[in-house]
C-alpha cells in the first residue's frame, strides 16, 4: 500500500458512514476496445462497502498520451456528466477536442460508472410509461392532472426499486469510491480528473472522500451543490430565460417565418405545441402518432442547451407550422431503445440515491411556481421529482473538503443546464479554487467544446504545471449564433 492509500484509509476510516477505504487494486490488463484509437479494461469492485465479497465489474477505457516520457503527466480521467453519461467512448471524443499539449502529456482515461452502460448497468423497465409515446401532456394543470402526474411518478420509482435490488449501491459517493480503485489500479499517486456537468459533482464528491488524493481536477459547466431537486428547479427557471432569449434570436430572422417579436414567435411556438397535443390542430395533419407535447418538451430542452441546435429547431418548426410533418422534428429521449433506457434509469437512480427527496406535496407546489413564471414551463429535467417516492437515501453525497487542493472551475455565464448561481455554490464548497467564467455564452460545456483560448490555454496550463489562476477571471464568449 503506498503512502497515499495508507493516508486515504486513515482518513475515511474516521468517517462514521460506510468507513472502508477502497482496498489496493490490482493492475489492470487492457486490451482490445470497441473505440478506435482506445483499449480497454475491466476492474472489479465491491458492490457495497458493507459486503465486499460481492463485486462488480467497471469498464475503463485509455487512449495512450501522444507524446515523448519526458512530456509525460499519468492519466487524466474523464467523465461526460449525467447522472448516466457513458464515459468510455468520450475518452476517444473528448480526448480528440483537448488542447494537443494535453493529450500529448495525458494518457486519457474513461469509464463507465457504476449503473451505466457496461458497469452493472440499471434499467428501470417501463420507468412509468417513460418510453410510450405519445408521452401524456408532461405540463399538469389542476388538482386532477397533478394527482395523475404524482401517480406516474409513483409508478418510476416502484419500476426502478422493483427491477434492481441493488439500486441503494448506485450512487455518486459509491462511484467516488470507484474511481479511487481506478487510481490505484493505474499506479497514480493522485487523481487527475476533467469532469463536465454532473462530472463537477462527482469530481467534489471524490474530493470529499479523497482529498488528500486529489491532483489536478478541472470542473466544467459546475452543477450546484444543492439537492437534486432544488438543482432540477433551477435549471428549469434558466431554461425559461434561455427560450426567451431563442423567441428574440428567431424573431431578428425573418427569414425564419416564424414571427418578428418575441411574442409573436412564441405564440406561434405554443400553437404547435398544443395541435402535437391534439388530433385537432391548426396545421392540418392530424393525429402525431409518437410525436406529441411531451417529445417536443424534450425536443426543446436539447436545443436550449447548445446554441449550435437553435437554427436546425426554428427551421423544423417552420416546416411543421407550414406543413404539419413532424419528420423534420428529430425525436429526443427517451426512447425504449437499451442505451436510453439504461440512461434514464442512471438518472433518476443517482439523484434519488444522493440527496434528501422532495415530499409529494412540493413537487405539484414547484411546478405552479414555474407555471406562474411561464404558462408552458419545460420539465423534462426534473427527473428527481421521481425521488418524492424513493427510500431515504442511505448515503448522501458529502461535497468538498477543507484540505482538498484548490481546483479549477470553468462555466459560461448563461448556460442554462448548469446555471451560474449554482456553480458559485459549488466553489464555495471547494476551499482557494479559481472559477473561469465565458462571458456572452450560451452553451452547455466550455472547456474544449466553444473554441475560447481564454479558457482552454489556462486549462492546459494548469493540467501540464498545476499553475492556477491567480485570482476568478472572465473571458469574452463566442455570444448568439449568427
Amino acid at each position: 500500500m503506498t503512502k497515499k492509500t495508507a493516508a486515504a484509509a486513515a482518513l475515511v476510516l474516521a468517517v462514521p458512514l460506510l468507513g472502508a477505504a477502497p482496498a489496493e487494486a490490482k493492475p489492470l490488463a487492457f486490451g482490445p476496445c470497441p473505440f478506435e484509437g482506445a483499449e480497454c479494461a475491466e476492474l472489479a469492485v465491491p458492490l457495497d462497502e458493507r459486503h465486499p465479497e460481492h463485486e462488480i465489474m467497471i469498464s475503463i477505457s485509455r487512449v495512450r498520451a501522444t507524446g515523448t516520457p519526458e512530456e509525460y503527466r499519468g492519466a487524466l480521467l474523464v467523465n461526460p456528466g449525467g447522472p448516466g453519461g457513458s464515459g468510455l467512448e468520450y475518452a476517444v471524443s473528448k480526448g480528440a477536442k483537448l488542447p494537443e499539449q494535453v493529450r500529448r502529456a495525458y494518457d486519457i482515461v474513461g469509464f463507465d460508472p457504476r449503473g451505466v452502460g457496461r458497469s452493472a448497468p440499471l434499467d428501470c423497465g417501463d420507468l412509468g410509461g417513460l418510453f410510450q409515446h405519445p408521452s401524456p401532456e408532461p405540463v399538469p394543470v389542476g388538482p386532477d392532472q397533478e394527482r395523475a402526474h404524482l401517480d406516474r411518478l409513483s409508478a418510476q420509482a416502484r419500476d426502478c426499486l422493483r427491477h434492481n435490488p441493488n439500486a441503494a449501491a448506485m450512487n455518486t459517493t459509491s462511484t467516488a469510491r470507484d474511481m479511487d480503485r481506478i487510481r490505484d489500479a493505474l499506479g497514480e499517486e493522485e487523481l487527475n480528473f476533467l469532469g463536465v456537468s454532473y462530472g463537477t459533482y462527482l469530481g467534489a464528491a471524490y474530493a470529499h472522500e479523497f482529498p488528500e488524493n486529489v491532483g489536478r481536477m478541472v470542473l466544467d459547466s459546475v452543477v450546484s451543490p444543492d439537492r437534486w431537486h432544488d438543482f432540477d428547479v433551477l435549471q428549469a427557471h434558466a431554461m425559461l430565460h434561455q427560450r426567451d432569449v431563442l423567441f428574440d434570436w428567431i424573431a431578428a430572422r425573418p427569414d425564419l417565418g416564424l414571427g418578428t417579436t418575441r411574442e409573436e414567435v412564441r405564440d406561434t411556438y405554443t400553437r404547435a405545441r398544443a395541435s402535437l397535443s391534439s388530433a385537432d390542430d391548426d396545421f392540418g395533419a392530424g393525429a402525431r402518432n409518437a410525436f406529441g407535447a411531451g417529445e417536443f418538451d424534450n425536443l426543446v430542452y436539447k436545443t436550449l442547451s447548445r446554441t449550435e441546435r437553435w437554427r436546425p429547431f426554428a427551421e423544423a418548426l417552420r416546416t411543421y407550422v407550414g406543413s404539419g410533418s413532424t419528420e423534420s422534428l428529430e425525436p429526443a429521449l427517451p426512447e425504449p431503445d437499451p442505451e436510453s433506457r439504461n440512461y434514464e434509469a442512471a438518472l433518476r437512480t443517482v439523484k434519488c440515491n444522493d440527496s434528501a427527496r422532495p415530499t409529494p406535496e412540493e413537487v405539484p407546489a414547484d411546478i405552479r411556481a414555474l407555471r406562474a413564471a411561464d404558462p408552458h414551463p419545460i420539465l423534462t429535467g426534473l427527473e428527481a421529482t421521481t425521488c418524492a417516492f424513493w427510500p431515504n437515501p442511505a448515503e448522501p453525497a458529502r461535497l468538498g473538503h477543507p484540505d482538498m487542493p484548490p481546483v479549477l472551475l470553468t462555466q459560461a455565464d448563461h448556460d442554462p443546464t448548469t446555471p451560474l448561481p449554482g456553480a458559485r455554490r459549488m466553489q464555495a464548497l471547494l476551499p482557494g479554487s479559481r472559477m473561469i467564467t465565458a462571458r456572452n455564452t450560451y452553451s452547455h460545456g466550455v472547456v474544449a467544446s466553444q473554441n475560447l483560448p481564454c479558457v482552454d490555454d489556462p486549462t492546459a496550463t494548469y493540467l501540464l504545471t498545476g499553475q492556477l489562476p491567480d485570482r476568478n477571471t472572465t473571458c469574452p464568449g463566442p455570444g448568439l449564433p449568427t
